[in-house]
């Protein structure tokens, strides 16, 4: 079964890795742009905005996902304990 403390583990692997690969690429970018000094900082600015935004949304869409995993959760240990209420009155002759 899928465990909440591994989803939160490779949640924070991917995001991890995202900023890794972000920071990697901007460096590369940065050393290998044959460009003026504004032209560089305009492209850090609008990198940085896009990682941003792209973080963001990522981030909704996890609490977005974690809530309908919640939801399910908590409505599977509701019928569980509604099918074990009627296995307790079945015994009991209820």
């Amino acid at each position: 079964m899928f465990d909440r403390e591994d989803a939160q583990d490779q949640l924070a692997n991917n995001i991890g890795w995202f900023v890794a690969g972000t920071v990697v690429g901007m460096t590369a970018a940065i050393l290998l742009a044959p460009q003026s000094g504004k032209k560089t900082r305009q492209f850090i600015s609008d990198k940085t905005k896009e990682g941003k935004e792209a973080v963001t949304e990522t981030g909704k869409d996890v609490y977005d996902r974690s809530k309908d995993m919640i939801d399910k959760g908590r409505q599977l240990v509701e019928d569980a304990a509604g099918l074990f209420e009627r296995g307790r009155k079945l015994v009991r002759g209820d």
